[in-house]
């Protein structure tokens, strides 16, 4: 994951940015566990630290206002869930 810097983030664009890099790194790492937990339904559970550490971290590093916009989760369904639409699964 990235280290934590001094400063909060304050410009949507940087937060938006924060939050693809971390859901990518997300992504990177656990492919092969990101795979399973789609083809078994349990995505949310089986990545649970994993996003949960991702959250604290950009949670962290930007303002309050820039976190309450909810960049983090859609960066994960963008980067972590959706270039998977092709794996074959129950769910989609």
């Amino acid at each position: 994951m990235l280290a934590p810097m001094a400063g909060k983030i304050e410009t949507d664009a940087r937060a938006q940015q924060l939050s693809r890099a971390i859901a990518s790194d997300i992504q990177l790492y656990n492919k092969q566990k990101i795979e399973e937990a789609l083809v078994n339904d349990n995505f949310f559970e089986a990545l649970a630290e994993e996003i949960t550490e991702g959250r604290d971290l950009f949670r962290s590093r930007v303002s309050h206002e820039l976190f309450l916009k909810n960049y983090y989760d859609r960066a994960i369904v963008d980067r972590v869930i959706k270039p998977l639409a092709s794996l074959k699964t129950p769910i989609w």
